[in-house]
């Protein structure tokens, strides 16, 4: 009995010895453990970055109604954009509805009044916006602005203390071959790193409806969840905004340069959208014909085929076949061109403009202003060969069946492509790009925001019938 006992309290022994043994390996280990996330040998710029930047990224997700049922005018070759415009005007009875949940990123780039800066595409054809913070606190968003152009959107939240924020950087001095990295929730994982490198710059993108222009290329992982997350150089500073819209991309990311950003973000925390600069040049390629005809060798640039009255540039001097080939920095090699320097200009800047008139080069000073409204229905007359008027309530009830909102078609230039196409007085316009058109004044701000693109998406009424056109300019 004495001798079991003892062999007992023996292996007891050992028991304690080998448990008190495993537990000073575990603590020598989380010694080990913690004195390596001291290194400073460990922490490299990057380490460093991340550290200081990941609690501004954010969680986006956001709720939305899909509606199971066609709309009445899905035969005319509907574009998705615009089925949030048919649920407005249209009664779906009992069809059944279903919510889906996006996820995105953002950042947030000022954290006293709580706005975040993050992709248009992440948070559209919502209605409920929820932003989760690193710590895992929720808020509910309201959209400040939204810019489908650019893809890019502010939005909102309420805190009781202010937030960590970014600091923006400089992205027209980057460097091809640069570390850059990428932060944001892909497929939900919250708060993912990637690393790159700067691959160009400048690049245009085109998706099924549009093209984006001045990309900064990347081959840091951007995936769905990335969107509207942070793109930044080794220093933390925020260099750009990640974008996933390029579906048959594999190995290469797109960010939205901040420089661009910063207009675009100004414009929509002031005004609620962008308000393009303004200085009243209309400008064509140059073709060979056109070249020798001005007595032009360099056949690089932008030709000013247009000049507005009283506008900026009549009053700096330009005129009607000068060749614009520089604005600021920038060199300016076509219309393409022309348009995507112009939209990194608001109204207010001041812009030099280089130019050559009877081979002389020049620059010319100007200060971009906004359109102005009051000569918008005379830019619809010469960009789509109509007259337009608000629909009175007297002229509603000549046009039964008519929803009274829109305007009406009251003039229309035969050679225009409207005409061309069966376009008459009396028609109904109810959309213009992704301005709904309530009266004249909507119709006018829709012209002024659409007016330096190429084509624009009208939606034609007559009678119950409605139909999309694209429109050239």
């Amino acid at each position: 009995m004495i001798l079991n006992d003892l062999a007992t309290q023996s292996n007891k022994n050992k028991y304690f010895r080998f448990l008190a043994f495993f537990l000073s390996l575990l603590s020598l280990g989380g010694l080990g453990h913690a004195q390596a996330e001291l290194d400073p040998r460990r922490e490299s710029p990057i380490v460093k970055a991340i550290q200081q930047i990941s609690p501004a990224v954010v969680n986006i997700s956001s709720e939305y109604e899909v509606a199971n049922q066609p709309h009445p005018f899905s035969a005319f070759g509907m574009d998705p954009f615009f089925e949030s415009f048919f649920k407005d005007f249209f009664d779906h009875g009992s069809e059944r509805r279903r919510k889906r949940t996006s996820l995105g990123s953002g950042i947030i780039i000022n954290g006293s009044r709580g706005l975040i800066l993050t992709n248009t595409h992440v948070i559209e054809k919502t209605a409920k916006i929820t932003v989760t913070l690193k710590d895992e606190r929720e808020f509910e968003a309201e959209i400040v602005g939204a810019d489908p152009d650019t893809d890019l959107a502010v939005l909102r939240i309420d805190t009781q203390k202010p937030l960590p924020a970014v600091e923006m950087g400089n992205s027209d001095d980057l460097l091809i071959g640069e570390t850059v990295i990428a932060i944001g929730n892909p497929f939900g994982f919250s708060n993912t790193v990637t690393t790159g490198v700067v691959s160009a710059v400048n690049r245009s993108i085109r998706t099924d409806d549009r093209v984006y222009h001045d990309f900064i290329q990347t081959d840091a992982s951007i995936n769905p969840g990335n969107s509207g997350g942070p793109l930044l150089n080794i220093n933390g500073d925020l260099i750009g905004i990640n974008t996933a819209i390029y579906a048959k991309a594999q190995g290469i990311g797109f960010a939205i340069p901040i420089n661009t950003a910063k207009r675009i973000v100004e414009d929509l925390i002031r005004f609620g959208e962008v308000v393009p600069a303004w200085i009243g040049i209309t400008v064509q390629d140059v073709d060979s014909k056109l070249a020798q005809y001005l007595g032009i060798e360099n056949r690089k640039g932008a030709i000013a085929m247009g000049v507005e009255a009283k506008s900026p540039a009549a009053e700096a001097g330009i005129v009607e076949g000068d060749l614009l080939i520089s604005i600021g920095s920038r060199a300016i090699g076509s219309s393409q061109d022309y348009h995507t320097v112009m939209r990194g200009y608001s109204a207010g800047d001041s812009l030099d403009i280089g130019l050559i008139r009877n081979h002389e080069r020049k620059v010319v000073n100007l200060k971009a202003r906004v359109f102005p409204e009051e000569l918008a229905l005379d830019l619809a007359y010469r960009l789509m060969g109509i007259r337009v008027e608000d629909i009175t309530p007297k002229k509603d009830s000549e046009i039964k069946g008519r929803q009274p909102e829109g305007v009406m078609i009251s003039e229309v230039v035969r050679r225009f492509y409207l005409a061309q196409i069966g376009a008459q007085p009396g028609d109904i316009i109810r959309q213009v790009g992704e301005i709904k058109i309530k009266d004249l004044s909507d119709f006018k701000k829709a012209i002024v925001k659409n007016r330096q693109k190429s084509s624009v998406m009208v939606l034609l009424q007559r009678g119950d019938q409605g139909y999309y056109i694209t429109v050239r300019f």
